[in-house]
């Protein structure tokens, strides 16, 4: 038989975790997209902040006592859910890790208010039963709110000690990349596709080439602006029908409805003899209501995936 103590454990935890199943199953359901979205405010900021005010309202009396207990009580069953969605592939690593600082953080918050409401024992039942309802209220509201695409900007750059022709022979034309020599910390971590290869079918205006990475990404890139050893911009189209369901995560996909990327820039700036400042940047669009949190994402990725293919096209550069 379990102690009164070891219910009380089990309900403080288990409860919180099973809703935030029930409204993570609910908001995915497809039909149901028009009124209920995982990909919005409500999920992503409310969701937690309940999951957090459950938690404390569960808990044993003398444990919500403490300021700690009710910041970090709140993590438990959010690191359960996480664990869950990611058995049952409900939702990707990468999605996850972005996710996570927020849920934690709103969860805690959560937990703080959760300790200041719960003194008022009387009204206890009403409260719990209208924060849970609270999402299902909340995200037909915010769907009736058109978002606004947002376009950024990823910059990069490397110095290099070669000749110019030797530079540009590699920005033009990037040789298959082992996988040993990717640097990119953050996508790796991430999980997401990694830099294979990439070249031009001609160096001018027109040109296209298919930039390709792991897991079936291919960038598909046409060159709108060329100038021989200076600069050239590109536009960039990624399909999302060629990517496998397998490879990225659908809230992120790149050329999906909420990520997709623009263009790219190659710009030479000479420093001295031989030595050369080679500008690699990008534009991307998010399309989201909380650009303000995902634009940083998107940006350290970008910037991650621009910076080691720098770091490939410089040592090859420089490499006697």
């Amino acid at each position: 038989m379990l102690s009164k103590k070891q219910i009380t454990i089990i309900t403080a935890v288990g409860v919180p975790t099973f809703y935030a199943l029930v409204v993570r199953f609910a908001f995915g359901v497809s039909r149901w997209q028009e009124f209920l979205a995982v990909m919005s405010v409500t999920f992503l900021f409310l969701l937690p902040f309940i999951v957090g005010i459950l938690t404390i309202f569960l808990s044993n009396d003398q444990k919500i006592q403490s300021g700690a207990y009710r910041v970090f009580a709140p993590w438990v069953p959010v690191f359960i859910f996480l664990i869950v969605t990611l058995l049952f592939a409900w939702e990707g690593w990468a999605c996850w890790m972005m996710i996570l600082p927020v849920f934690l953080i709103c969860a805690s918050i959560g937990g703080l208010i959760g300790g200041v409401l719960i003194r008022n024992r009387k009204n206890r039942n009403i409260q719990v039963s209208l924060f849970v309802l609270l999402p299902f209220f909340c995200s037909p509201i915010e769907q009736q709110i058109p978002t606004i695409p947002g376009a950024y900007k990823a910059y990069t750059y490397i110095d290099i000690n070669a000749p110019a022709d030797k530079i540009w022979a590699n920005v033009t034309r990037v040789r298959e990349i082992p996988a040993e020599k990717d640097k990119g910390w953050l996508t790796q971590f991430l999980d997401f596709p990694r830099p294979v290869k990439a070249e031009l079918n001609f160096e001018g205006c027109g040109a296209t080439r298919e930039a390709i990475f792991t897991k079936g990404l291919v960038f598909h890139e046409t060159v709108s602006e060329y100038t021989d050893k200076g600069k050239m911009t590109f536009s960039i189209k990624a399909y999302p029908h060629e990517i496998p369901s397998t490879s990225m995560d659908e809230h992120i996909v790149i050329g999906g409805d909420y990520f997709d990327v623009l263009d790219g820039t190659y710009e030479m700036e000479k420093l001295g003899h031989n030595k050369y400042r080679l500008h690699l940047y990008s534009h991307f669009k998010l399309n989201t209501r909380f650009n303000f949190y995902a634009s940083w994402w998107a940006k350290w990725i970008m910037e991650d995936i621009q910076n080691n293919i720098l770091q490939v096209e410089k040592e090859r550069a420089e490499a006697i």
